[in-house]
């Protein structure tokens, strides 16, 4: 296993995130790696948890990334988040992510969960997806 094409992974998504027009047109460039300090947007995009599998075989190592991207919002509603997390799913399934590090073999989508946080005025839309890569080293 190798855990090395990580940061390229994560740096990839981000990118791709960042670059589609049709998502800035919904939240703006409140689309984080980091939440930042201070007051956040009505709507925004996080970067979330990951979990990594060995996928190495004879051919070399890879991995199973397993990882979030969160869709936050505390506007009335789930219709927005949902939107919005539509978009961001339209960006990255069989996105071809070229990464600093290894390849990306396959991404797509596993699961979705919509909840309210808290007192129930804010609204998260967790997307779970699922990479495989190859490591190149």
């Amino acid at each position: 296993m190798s855990y090395g094409v990580s940061s390229a992974l994560q740096a990839a998504v981000y990118q791709a995130l960042i670059a589609d027009a049709p998502l800035a047109a919904l939240v703006g460039s409140a689309i984080y790696d980091a939440i930042p300090s201070g007051s956040l947007p009505s709507i925004y995009v996080a970067l979330g948890p990951e979990n990594v599998l060995d996928s190495s075989d004879k051919s070399g190592g890879g991995a199973l990334h397993l990882f979030s991207v969160s869709v936050v919002t505390d506007g009335a509603g789930f219709q927005a988040a949902k939107d919005v997390a539509g978009r961001v799913s339209d960006v990255l399934v069989d996105a071809p992510l070229t990464l600093a590090r290894g390849s990306l073999i396959s991404l797509g989508f596993d699961r979705a969960s919509a909840s309210r946080e808290g007192t129930g005025a804010t609204r998260r839309i967790d997307l779970r997806f699922r990479a495989r890569v190859e490591d190149d080293n």
